[in-house]
């Protein structure tokens, strides 16, 4: 693609923090960027993750409004990238259909996905969510990685994290270590 750049990154890479401008957009070929918001107190959650062959929405949005980037967005895993200037990105908007297409249907799916967290966050029960979340992360009934990456991905503290997990624990539901879970049986 003419004015677009090919780039690597590796994990940790800030791609923005709330406030920055979007001088282009990444269309991701590999790695995985968690998108998130932060508060003062340290706490975060969660909003997405934007996997290979994906765009992130905000970065999108931020091009299309003009405005200024509305979360925080970091490398959680190594990877690749096309990275399109503003301007070729919006001059790609404006004449490309299918362009439009692929953009609108992942504002349409993202915003469904933050509806859902909002709903989630605002309605549903901590302990529960926590329980979606080990099954839905698990490979095998096990899953690496520690209590504040959990905490941040739905939005809680790690105290409380780390007394709901020592919970399940105690009724048997899973086993604890050092930056694993084994499920046993959460549900």
């Amino acid at each position: 693609v003419e004015h677009s750049d090919y780039q690597s990154f590796d994990t940790g890479t800030r791609f923005y923090a709330r406030g920055d401008d979007c001088p282009g957009i990444t269309f991701l070929i590999s790695g995985e960027i968690r998108v998130f918001m932060a508060a003062k107190s340290k706490r975060e959650i969660t909003l997405y993750h934007v996997l290979p062959g994906e765009v992130c929405v905000l970065n999108a949005s931020c091009i299309l409004a003009r405005c200024n980037y509305m979360a925080n967005a970091v490398a959680i895993d190594h990877g690749a990238m096309l990275y399109l200037s503003r301007e070729a990105f919006l001059q790609l908007m404006a004449s490309s259909e299918e362009m439009r297409n692929f953009i609108f249907s992942f504002f349409s799916q993202r915003f469904a996905e933050i509806i859902e967290l909002v709903e989630e966050v605002t309605f549903g029960k901590l302990d529960v969510r926590l329980a979606d979340y080990l099954v839905e992360k698990a490979e095998n009934n096990e899953l690496n990685t520690t209590h504040q990456v959990i905490a941040n991905e739905l939005g809680s503290s790690r105290e409380v994290i780390s007394r709901l997990l020592k919970d399940f624990e105690r009724k048997g539901r899973i086993e604890l270590s050092r930056h694993f879970i084994r499920i046993r049986a959460l549900y």
